[in-house]
């Protein structure tokens, strides 16, 4: 299923998202979930201010998120079309599980909130990693719903802000490698002018 994840240089050059829609049973068990978030926790975060938090929406929650998103959706955009709904209903259904990830910033004198939120990012990003240290992909959302008052306001209230939609799973496809971009391209050396 994965190349070789039995050292951490390994494990972080298999690493890869997924297409939540293609993510299939089983997703991790509640103690490995527990043990992904605790993982996913230990992010750098200046100031110890933990300005992020994780709400999973189990698949007992599944239909009412879906209720959740079509209402948004009228709210923010109007009128579905028949296309609209069953994307929403994909949404909201796909992956075995799904951490919706808060980036909740905390007021403080010192820590700026671009610092937060690049916290923020990290706990994400460790939450994908733990995912695969356990053997499962994971894929993160954004898209219109992330940035919707209307769903926010059912997760958590302003200044909160949606992070992303972490959906986790088992592979249902082999994964693909994307392009990675050449190495060149995206490191230099300062040379103090």
């Amino acid at each position: 299923m994965f190349n070789d994840r039995s050292t951490p240089l390994s494990l972080l050059s298999t690493r890869r998202s997924a297409r939540p829609r293609e993510m299939v049973a089983p997703g991790p068990s509640d103690a490995e979930l527990r043990d992904i978030l605790t993982i996913a926790s230990r992010t750098p975060d200046h100031g110890k201010l933990a300005p992020w938090r994780f709400v999973t929406v189990g698949a007992d929650r599944r239909d009412r998120f879906n209720e959740i998103l079509q209402d948004a959706f009228r709210i923010d955009r109007g009128r579905p079309d028949a296309d609209d709904v069953s994307a929403i209903e994909q949404f909201a259904h796909q992956a075995p599980c799904l951490v919706v990830v808060l980036y909740s910033p905390q007021e403080s004198a010192k820590i700026p909130e671009w610092e937060q939120e690049l916290s923020a990012g990290a706990a994400c990003f460790n939450l994908l990693a733990a995912a695969h240290a356990h053997g499962y992909v994971g894929g993160w959302i954004t898209g219109w719903a992330a940035y919707s008052d209307a769903v926010r306001d059912h997760f958590g209230e302003a200044p909160e802000r949606i992070a992303g939609f972490i959906y986790l799973g088992s592979p249902g496809v082999e994964l693909q490698e994307r392009p990675r971009p050449e190495y060149d391209d995206v490191v230099s050396e300062w040379r103090g002018t």
